[in-house]
């Protein structure tokens, strides 16, 4: 979207229907800092409008025949389809990803309202249980069926701001409850183009805001006990900050991860090892390293140790930089400067401390290169946070012991890969690794959107996923019948 003095000020949505505000906020590009677009912003009267509106539809909405449900859920993944190439510049735009990555977005948007509307179809037929086990239970049948929590308030990044928005949006209007959308500051307008796909659809009037709130102003709708259900997506911080703000509420935190890519001594073949190293090279890299399941270590045992390195060095250079309007380039700038800087200062710290670079370490305002670093200290930062930019650390082990160890050996748990052509090997991996997923033969970032996705340890709590997230907006609820002849 081209810079411009006289910039279309873009409304927010409002229980179904576009309104402005009295302020507004600024969308600029990470890539060089064009303005994108100007965004209203709420006032608390229009944000208390939003909630009311959405407590008030709550029966009705929940009521609403399926068919309905899953028909505007289809709409939705149909226009974002037609309208696809239109909204992957607008993502590049606001976002800095670079356009081969925004389209597959897209793409990922696209399926997630497609599986919402199927899943809106057949989720909550019921399950019948016969209560006649015991003498105390003849003639009673439990049928047990889920039903809505509560409004969700949902909370969405800057990384993925239109597919992380589906997962949160979709799976609330398929079980029939109202949701409030907050999108990131930074990347609000993939989010609003869901408003207006929405709008076009025949969902009840306050069934639906998407209100693009400063983050200043979200405890306020944190708190609101109108929204029982808070769906958030973002830092670890940030995220345990709100479940300890609301205990009695319903939190479902999608957080960080610092993602390990296992190769183990199987994986030996230069097929499996150029395999490997090109997963790792790309998916270190990808959306600039701004992933909860990008690969920030690579783990591999010392008799294919020596032989992957410069391979992966090789693969991460070859990852081309530069304008992320450009079809060939592969990896674009971080959200802004300030988190490029970031990322430079925990480099920086890691090879003070005695890290070997081998390739990489430069910034160049909002844009740092792809890293590979060997040898880093245990106790630095880079070791034990989340990097969330385009670095990579290398780590040699004796054995697959070792290897499972030094992947648990991290608060988080989020997801791993394994590179391994063992079954046993792959079971065991499974069972012994503290993550949420584990991918055999891949590289942890991994993602298909139907699957339940979300972590252990501080990687946060719940699964999204769209029949997970629709079964955590939802809850149990069993009636007896009696007097049946069964």
């Amino acid at each position: 979207m081209p810079d411009t003095n006289e910039a279309v000020t873009h409304a927010f949505w409002l229980a179904g229907r576009k309104a402005t505000g009295e302020s507004t906020l600024e969308v600029t590009s990470p890539w060089d800092g064009h303005r994108v677009g100007v965004v209203s912003v709420p006032t608390d009267a229009q944000i208390e409008e939003a909630v009311a509106a959405a407590d008030a539809v709550r029966e009705e909405f929940a009521a609403t025949p399926a068919h309905v449900r899953a028909a505007a859920l289809d709409h939705v993944s149909r226009r974002l389809a037609e309208r696809g190439e239109e909204i992957a510049r607008l993502i590049s735009d606001e976002n800095g990803k670079p356009i081969k990555w925004a389209r597959g977005e897209v793409g990922r948007a696209v399926s997630v309202f497609r599986f919402a509307a199927e899943e809106a179809r057949r989720f909550n037929s019921g399950e019948a249980q016969r209560l006649d086990t015991d003498a105390g239970g003849t003639g009673r049948l439990a049928l047990t069926r889920r039903f809505p929590r509560g409004t969700v308030l949902g909370i969405s990044p800057f990384n993925f701001p239109l597919n992380l928005s589906a997962h949160k949006v979709a799976p609330a209007l398929a079980v029939g409850t109202p949701i409030i959308l907050k999108p990131a500051p930074a990347t609000p307008l993939s989010a609003l183009i869901l408003g207006e796909l929405l709008a076009e659809t025949e969902l009840p009037a306050g069934s639906w805001s998407v209100l693009t709130v400063p983050n200043d102003r979200m405890p306020a709708l944190v708190q609101d006990e109108r929204l029982p259900v808070i769906s958030f997506t973002g830092s670890e911080k940030v995220g345990y900050t709100i479940k300890e703000s609301v205990p009695l509420k319903h939190c479902t935190l999608e957080l960080g991860g610092n993602g390990a890519a296992v190769v183990l001594s199987d994986y030996a073949s230069d097929a499996d090892l150029d395999w490997a190293a090109t997963r790792i090279g790309t998916f270190s890299n990808y959306q600039g390293g701004q992933s909860c399941i990008s690969v920030q270590r690579v783990i591999a045992d010392a008799s294919v140790y020596e032989e992957l390195v410069p391979k992966i060095v090789a693969a991460v250079e070859a990852q081309v930089t530069g304008d992320p309007n450009d079809d060939a380039t592969d990896v674009g700038p971080l959200i802004s400067e300030d988190a490029a800087k970031r990322v430079e200062s925990w480099v920086d710290e890691a090879v003070r401390a005695g890290a070997k670079l081998l390739t990489g370490g430069k910034r160049e305002g909002s844009n740092y290169a792809p890293t590979v670093l060997a040898d880093v200290p245990a106790d630095v930062t880079l070791s034990c946070e989340e990097i969330f930019g385009p670095v990579l650390t290398l780590h040699k082990v004796t054995d697959e012991d070792e290897a499972f160890a030094a992947v648990n050996d991290s608060k988080y748990g989020l997801q791993a890969g394994v590179f391994t052509r063992e079954v046993r090997t792959a079971f065991r991996a499974h069972r012994a690794l503290e993550v949420g997923g584990v991918i055999i033969g891949d590289v942890p970032s991994y993602r298909a959107d139907q699957m339940p996705y979300g972590g252990a340890k501080k990687s946060g709590v719940g699964r999204e996923g769209v029949r997970y997230a629709m079964e955590d907006y939802t809850y149990e609820r069993v009636m007896v019948l009696t007097g049946l002849d069964l």
